[in-house]
């Protein structure tokens, strides 16, 4: 079974480099069926070549990654995204990134993580993976937030994520952070352990 990508890189000469380095192994089955010069254009190649992986850096003119990363999510193919930056992590995983390189990653590691995208894996940078964890794990030393006790008590109502966005008007990816930063604070995993514990605190009304 061949995975087809995607490149899309505002740089020619970076996608040329991502092209042999892709398809140096022709048993490795990754087959690069395009090339984009912005976000723009890969949502339109997207919709032409059905690429399997789509692998996108954010900074680029005109549309950027990431806007075109929410226009492709839920579409079919799944985004991985290789950038020089490792400030966008979080946004771009709520946007509907399956995985985040940098473009320092070791073309053999570059193709792995293609197949491991392709299969649905999430797959981070160690460096990624750190800064990540900083960000969910940073607000757990404060209180909740007067916002994060709005979206704990619609979620304790039963309010699904696009339900609660609506209520509050905001964002589903917002409701999706405040959420990160609850179970941070409470040190719970899931919605249901995070209500509880919001009772067992006397953070919720019974």
């Amino acid at each position: 079974m061949s995975v087809r990508v995607l490149i899309a890189d505002d740089h020619p000469i970076v996608r040329d480099g991502l092209r042999a380095a892709l398809t140096r192994d022709p048993e490795s089955g990754i087959v690069v069926v395009g090339e984009a010069g912005d976000g723009e254009e890969a949502v339109r190649l997207a919709g032409e070549l059905t690429p399997d992986v789509i692998l996108m850096d954010l900074r680029m003119p005109g549309m950027d990654g990431m806007t075109a990363i929410r226009r492709l999510a839920g579409t079919g193919p799944r985004v991985l995204v290789l950038t020089t930056f490792d400030t966008d992590v979080l946004p771009a995983l709520e946007a509907g990134a399956t995985g985040y390189l940098l473009k320092d990653a070791p073309p053999a590691d570059l193709a792995r993580a293609v197949l491991a995208t392709s299969r649905g894996e999430t797959v981070l940078a160690p460096a990624v993976a750190g800064r990540l964890a900083d960000q969910v794990r940073r607000p757990a030393r404060g209180q909740l937030s007067p916002r994060e006790l709005e979206v704990l008590r619609l979620v304790a109502a039963g309010a699904t994520n696009k339900e609660a966005a609506a209520s509050l008007f905001i964002s589903e990816a917002s409701i999706k952070t405040h959420l990160l930063h609850i179970y941070a604070k409470l040190d719970v995993r899931d919605r249901a352990a995070a209500v509880g514990e919001a009772y067992r605190r006397g953070l919720l009304p019974r």
